[in-house]
């Protein structure tokens, strides 16, 4: 005959070390940004924009941070599931006799890939640039909708 021993107090330890696992995973998110930044791009002219993916019932929406780029310069891709925007912040001119302290505005070129939950009507898709932030609204298929289901009860 064997017998299980539980230990009642495990579950209030756990929340003593709830800080320990944020601060794991802020240095999981950090390291993993270091790497992509690191993969040889860092001091190329390639920079990452920011980006958020939203939805509703009807849509995606996808928001993305490009400031100093101008519409014409960028590029809405979609297939399928997949949006790809790329475009390019082109350096301003070179002012001689300046000398700079400091520079961390990035220029040059953006890619980004985003691959949706479900696919989209492509043909429905708008992109709208205002204040420095591309909205993508990508419209969902009629397949790819949430349905609600009315459960009956005893077949009524």
């Amino acid at each position: 005959m064997s017998t299980a021993i539980s230990n009642p107090g495990s579950r209030q330890v756990k929340p003593l070390f709830r800080p320990f696992e944020m601060l794991r995973q802020e240095f999981d998110d950090l390291f993993g940004r270091l790497a992509t930044d690191w993969d040889g791009k860092w001091m190329t002219s390639e920079f990452k924009a920011a980006c958020d993916l939203s939805e509703t019932a009807d849509a995606f929406q996808l928001r993305m941070d490009v400031p100093g780029i101008k519409p014409e310069d960028i590029t809405v891709q979609v297939t399928g599931e997949t949006v790809h925007v790329s475009g390019e912040r082109k350096d301003e001119k070179e002012e001689k006799g300046k000398t700079f302290h400091r520079v961390e505005r990035r220029i040059g070129k953006f890619a980004e890939t985003v691959v949706l939950p479900s696919p989209v009507n492509d043909e429905k898709v708008q992109a709208e640039f205002h204040d420095g932030v591309l909205t993508i609204t990508l419209p969902k298929t009629e397949a790819s909708k949430t349905r609600t289901v009315k459960v009956k009860a005893n077949g009524k």
